[in-house]
Formats: structure tokens, C-alpha cells, sequence
């Protein structure tokens, strides 16, 4: 990834308080998310090394969901000097929706091996599932982490509810009653951003910016959509 060759979305300056992420409002959420945790694990160690630092993020024309917005503190504060106070948008606030009229519930941890969370509602946790680990919902699952668990969504057979992770590479998916493929099937390196879903009895896998083509009205679906799509 050669981010010299082509326009920063991601810009660190340092301020007398802390430092200032700049973040483009014109990119692909995605696309942003990428750059960020490149320069966050590669460049600008000097600044984001050391004691901890006040972070704002400025957002500039972007609006965001809650579940991005936790994605975005989740990513920066995994630098554990870093602290953010602020995410600032200047396009004006909308009240948020819910999800099938169900409030998503927002966790944070890791689900070691052996451990089980079992959860009513939506769930976005902010943390990785190890092997071993198993989360159970009765609705969708967001991990803003790596999957490498099991995941079970829609657990009562509620076949329309999904599972998306950061990184998704899990020991097995279940959706009501449908099993993913084993193991062995999957990549051996992680997929970014995507998620599963039942489509006609079998379980698929998506890219997460493709979630508004199912869910027009869903309140992760706005931001995270392709432009034109």
C-alpha cells in the first residue's frame, strides 16, 4: 500500500492539547477505515508513541452511524497511549434509528476460549472472539474485532438476521439453524469487513458495504453504501 501516491484520507497533526485526526468526508468509509489502521500500525510513531494523548477526530461533511463511530474509537484507541474525547461532524446531527425497532447493545472485551456471551437484541461488540469463544444473539452481530470464535445470530430462527466482523475468519457461523461451511473451507488470512447472511436456506458471504442492498432502512446501511450504487 504506497499511500504517498495518492491523497491522504487519513491526516495527524499534532496540537498544544493532543493530536487532530483529519478525516476526508469524500472517501469510502471502508477506504478510510484501511488507511487509518495502516498509519496507525505503520507511520507517525514518534506522535502516537509515548504517554498518553488526547485525540479529536474531525470528521469535516461525513456523517457516520453509531456502529462506525464505535469502529472509529475501537481502531484508535487499540493504540493504548491514545485516548479520544471527541468525534466532530460538521454536517448537522439526525436522530438515530434502531434496528427492527430492537436498541443495539454495545460490549467491549475479549471472548476467550471457553467463554460464552448470550444476548437479546442486537448486539455490536467492541473486542476480538478468540477460538473457543462463542457469542449467541437473538439478532444481528457487529464484531469491531477479529472473528476467529463462533458466532451465532438469530439463535430463536430468526433467519434474517446477520453476522459482520472487521476480520472474519471464524471456526463456525450459525444464523438461526443454518451452519457455515467448516473451517477448512474458509481463507487462511482474514476477510475485512465483511458479513454472512441466509439467502435461500444457505448461508452467503458479502462485503459489508453491500448491507443496504438487504436493508435500504437499515441504520448502518447509509454511510457504509457505495456512492451510485
Amino acid at each position: 500500500m504506497t499511500l504517498s501516491k495518492q491523497k491522504a484520507k487519513v491526516i495527524i497533526k499534532g496540537v498544544k492539547d493532543g493530536l487532530i485526526f483529519h478525516l476526508d468526508d469524500a472517501c469510502e468509509f471502508t477506504d478510510l477505515i484501511g488507511e487509518l489502521t495502516y498509519k496507525l500500525k505503520n507511520t507517525h510513531q514518534q506522535i502516537l508513541s509515548g504517554p498518553k494523548i488526547k485525540v479529536r477526530v474531525q470528521l469535516g461533511m461525513r456523517s457516520i452511524s453509531e456502529i462506525e463511530e464505535a469502529e472509529l474509537k475501537y481502531l484508535i484507541s487499540s493504540r493504548n497511549n491514545l485516548i479520544v474525547t471527541s468525534i466532530e461532524s460538521d454536517q448537522p446531527s439526525e436522530e438515530k434509528s434502531q434496528t427492527d425497532g430492537k436498541q443495539m447493545t454495545i460490549m467491549t472485551g475479549i471472548v476467550r476460549s471457553g467463554q460464552t456471551i448470550e444476548h437479546e437484541g442486537h448486539l455490536l461488540y467492541l473486542g476480538d472472539v478468540n477460538p473457543g469463544g462463542s457469542i449467541l444473539c437473538s439478532g444481528d452481530i457487529y464484531i469491531m474485532g477479529t472473528l476467529r470464535g463462533l458466532a451465532h445470530a438469530g439463535v430463536h430462527g430468526n433467519t434474517e438476521a446477520i453476522i459482520a466482523a472487521s476480520y472474519l475468519a471464524p471456526t463456525q457461523l450459525r444464523i438461526a439453524d443454518i451452519i457455515s461451511r467448516p473451517p477448512e473451507e474458509w481463507n487462511s488470512e482474514p476477510s475485512y469487513m465483511e458479513f454472512a447472511y441466509i439467502q435461500n436456506e444457505v448461508m452467503e458471504i458479502d462485503k459489508l458495504i453491500h448491507l443496504h442492498r438487504m436493508r435500504p432502512n437499515h441504520p448502518f446501511t447509509e454511510s457504509v453504501s457505495m456512492k451510485g450504487e
